[in-house]
């Protein structure tokens, strides 16, 4: 694993640290592999750069378009992430409908729309064994609490192993999310982490030692790169 830590002064310059990012991995990965795939995080934070994303002229028939996590809800719900991306990046930009992967939010119960999530990141990679798909870029943001994508502490989803989307609870409602050793197959994972309120959690995160299901961002460990892009506030006691 190729770790890296910046601090950005604020929250702009995180989301263009964010974006130069992004779309230098995207470049190397359609030059490489003729497209890009991104697993998006929901929130506040990302907001920002999914809306900058969408001022830039891109290849968007190559690049496709997945979420980490999204709450059961319908794709019209106003906790939605798949919405919140449609309002400030997709619906402003000609990518094919057939690019943007959303979370079968619809089904009958989280457990079954995890299985059909798993399904169609299978095929869509053409996985059938034991080797987990490769994202070219997972984005994931960090609660106050640790969590990531919709893996809360203490709860079942932190010891699913052998999946790649299981269901998230965070006090009772229901999420379905990447597991943790799916996100540690990506090329490149990429937290963005703003404000002083997740300054205690990062501290244990960056521990030499702290337990993992009390705060689950220790478990991204990815087999590629590790970015951890954090603003001022969030970052101050991690300053080199």
């Amino acid at each position: 694993m190729n770790k890296t830590v910046e601090v950005l002064p604020d929250r702009s310059a995180l989301v263009a640290r964010a974006l130069e990012l992004i779309l230098s991995k995207l470049e190397t990965a359609i030059e490489q592999r003729g497209r890009f795939t991104i697993a998006l995080s929901g929130g506040s934070t990302p907001k920002p750069l999914y809306e900058a994303i969408a001022n830039q002229k891109l290849p968007w028939d190559k690049i496709h378009i997945f979420w980490g996590d999204e709450r059961f809800v319908p794709p019209d719900h106003p906790d939605s992430n798949e919405l919140m991306t449609r309002r400030a990046w997709l619906n402003h930009v000609d990518i094919p409908a057939a690019n943007i992967h959303p979370v079968p939010t619809l089904e009958a119960d989280p457990a079954l729309a995890a299985a059909k999530y798993e399904q169609h990141l299978k095929k869509f990679f053409n996985s059938s064994g034991v080797e987990f798909p490769v994202l070219d870029v997972i984005l994931l943001g960090m609660g106050d609490d640790a969590h990531t994508a919709s893996l809360f502490p203490h709860t079942e989803a932190l010891k699913v192993r052998d999946r790649l989307v299981t269901v998230g609870n965070k006090n009772g409602n229901l999420r379905i999310s990447f597991t943790y050793p799916f996100i540690n197959s990506a090329c490149s994972v990429i937290f963005l982490v703003a404000g002083a309120n997740k300054r205690p959690a990062l501290a244990q995160v960056f521990a030499p030692v702290a337990d993992e299901y009390t705060y689950p961002s220790r478990l991204i460990q990815p087999q590629g790169e590790l970015w951890w892009l954090l603003d001022a506030a969030a970052g101050l006691e991690l300053q080199p």
